[in-house]
C-alpha cells in the first residue's frame, strides 16, 4: 500500500557531544528542525529529538533525576495510521479506545481528524468531555458499569453504551432509560494476547432473553458490539464475530427492533493491520452492507508512535562458572531507569516483549544505524545481557538475554520502539519512582502538522 512518508534510512552514528546540523525548534510542546520546509524522515526527527534531550544530561553531575527515562511521541506516524485505516477499512469509524494511552496530543489530534472516543470510566468521559469531543462522538464502552458513572454519563449526554448481562440492563433501566445500548456478545478470542471474553460478553444462546428484557424495559437497543480480544492476530475471529452478530440482529428484529449499527471493537495491530481488515471488511460488505459500523481501536494508533529512551543506571558483571567456554565469558547485566513496575508494565499486563536497542556507547550516537541492534547470530564480539529495572523486586526485568556488539557501561542510554500502548497508562509509583515520564513530540506529517496548527 501507498504510505504517507518514504521509507527511512538509518543515519551515520556521531559524536554525542557535537552540534546538532539542524537546529530543534519548540513551539507548542513540539520539537522541530529549521530546515525551510523541506521534508524530514521521521527517524531522524526522532533520532535528533533525543540527542537535543541526552546530550545535555552528564549523570555524574546532573541534578536527582534529570537523567530519567523520557518518551519521544511522532504524532506524525498516528496521522499515517489513520490514513492506513481509511484505506483499508473506509466503512468503519473508528472510536479511539483511550485507555490504550491517553496523551493529550494524541487525543488533540485524533479529535481534529474526527474520529470517536472508547471510553471505559468516568475520569476518560470527563478527559474528553473536557477537550470538547461532543457526547455523540463518545461510546461508554464499560458492559459493567459503576452506577454513579452511569448517572455521570447522563449527565455529560453520553448515550451510547455497551452491557453483557440482565443485571445490567436492569441497572441502566433505573439510572438512564434513555442510553442508546449495544449488546456485547462473546467470541472467540483465544487467538488474542489478552482475553476479554474470559470477563465480558454474552453467551449466544443467552442473547434472545436479553433483548426479551430489553424490550419489556423499554430500552433503547440500537446495536451489537463484539471484542476478539487485544493484540488479536487470527483474522478468521473477525468473520465468526460478524456472523454471530447478524445471528443477533436478527434476533432483535423477532422483538421489534430496528438496530442500526455494528460495533467491531478492537484487537487491530499495525503489523498484521492489512490481512485482517481484509476479512473484516469483506465479512460486513457480505453481512451488514447498509449498517453503520464502528470500531475500538486502541493499540492500533499508538504502539507505533512512541520509543521510549532509558538510562543504565548500573552494571553487574556476571562472573563464568568453571564450565564456561571463552565465546560466553562476557556477560553482565544492566540495570535501566525503568521497568516492569513502570512503563514496561506491558510486559505483565499485555505480554509486550520490548527489544532493546542501544543509544549511546560512550560519547557515540548510534540511533537507528546497524550499530544499534542486536548481535547477528555467530558474532565474534557479541556479548551477552540479560536487562532489569530499578526497583528491588527481583521480578523487575525488562530482557531475559539479547546480545549487542558493544561493552555498554553505567551512564549509556537504550532506547526501545513501539512503546505507545499500555506503557505509560499501566505505569506506578512502586519503591517511589515516577509514573509520569516526559514525552518530547514530533510531528514528521504535514497534515498532522496542519490539525495541530503547529
Amino acid at each position: 500500500m501507498v504510505m504517507a512518508t518514504a521509507a527511512v534510512d538509518s543515519f551515520a552514528p556521531v559524536s554525542l557531544f557535537s552540534n546538532i546540523n539542524n537546529v530543534l525548534l519548540k513551539k507548542r510542546g513540539f520539537f522541530d528542525h529549521q530546515n525551510n520546509g523541506s521534508r524530514v524522515n521521521p527517524k531522524q526527527l526522532i533520532g535528533d529529538a533525543i540527542r537535543h534531550r541526552i546530550e545535555t544530561i552528564d549523570p555524574e553531575y546532573c541534578e536527582p533525576g534529570e537523567e530519567d527515562a523520557f518518551f519521544v511521541a511522532d504524532l506524525g506516524e498516528v496521522y499515517r495510521q489513520h490514513l492506513r485505516w481509511k484505506l483499508n477499512l473506509p466503512r468503519v469509524k473508528p472510536f479511539y479506545a483511550v485507555k490504550a494511552n491517553p496523551d493529550p496530543k494524541v487525543l488533540e489530534l485524533l479529535a481534529a481528524m474526527g474520529t470517536g472516543f472508547d471510553c471505559a470510566s468516568k475520569n476518560e468521559i470527563d478527559l474528553m468531555r473536557g477537550m470538547g469531543v461532543d457526547p455523540q462522538r463518545i461510546i461508554y464502552a464499560q458492559p459493567c458499569k459503576t452506577m454513579s458513572y452511569i448517572r455521570h454519563a447522563r449527565q455529560q449526554g453520553v448515550k451510547q453504551m455497551t452491557f453483557d448481562n440482565d443485571d445490567e440492563l436492569r441497572k441502566i433501566a433505573r439510572l438512564y432509560p434513555d442510553a442508546e445500548l449495544f449488546l456485547r456478545i462473546m467470541t472467540d478470542d483465544s487467538a488474542s494476547l489478552c482475553r476479554l471474553s474470559l470477563k465480558f460478553g454474552a453467551p449466544l444462546d443467552t442473547c434472545a432473553s436479553l433483548i426479551q428484557t430489553a424490550r419489556e424495559l423499554g430500552l433503547n437497543l440500537v446495536g451489537v458490539s463484539f471484542h476478539v480480544g487485544s493484540g488479536a492476530s487470527d483474522p478468521m475471529a473477525f468473520l465468526k464475530s460478524v456472523q454471530d452478530a447478524h445471528y443477533v440482529f436478527k434476533l432483535a428484529e423477532n422483538y421489534g427492533y430496528d438496530m442500526k449499527t455494528l460495533d467491531v471493537g478492537g484487537g487491530f495491530c499495525g503489523e498484521s493491520f492489512e490481512p485482517m481488515a481484509k476479512v473484516l471488511r469483506e465479512a460486513l460488505d457480505e453481512y451488514f452492507p447498509t449498517t453503520d459500523i464502528i470500531a475500538e481501536p486502541g493499540r492500533y494508533y499508538v504502539s507505533s508512535a512512541f520509543t521510549i529512551a532509558c538510562n543504565i543506571i548500573a552494571r553487574r558483571t556476571v562472573e563464568p562458572s568453571p564450565s564456561t567456554t571463552i565465546d560466553d565469558e562476557r556477560s553482565y547485566m544492566l540495570y535501566i531507569n525503568d521497568g516492569a513496575y513502570g512503563n514496561f508494565s506491558s510486559i505483565i499486563f499485555d505480554h509486550q516483549h520490548p527489544v532493546a536497542k542501544i543509544l549511546t556507547v560512550g560519547d557515540r550516537f548510534i540511533y537507528g544505524t546497524t550499530q544499534a541492534d542486536e548481535s547477528v547470530p555467530g558474532s565474534p564480539d557479541a556479548v551477552d545481557y540479560s536487562i532489569w529495572g530499578p526497583s528491588c523486586d527481583g521480578l523487575d526485568r525488562v530482557m531475559e538475554r539479547q546480545k549487542f556488539d558493544a561493552i555498554l557501561e553505567t551512564g549509556d542510554w537504550l532506547y526501545f520502539e513501539d512503546m505507545g500502548a499500555y506503557t505509560r497508562c499501566s505505569a506506578t509509583k512502586f519503591n517511589g519512582f515516577r509514573d509520569d515520564h516526559d514525552v518530547l513530540y514530533v510531528c514528521s506529517e504535514p497534515g498532522a502538522r496542519a490539525m495541530l496548527r503547529i
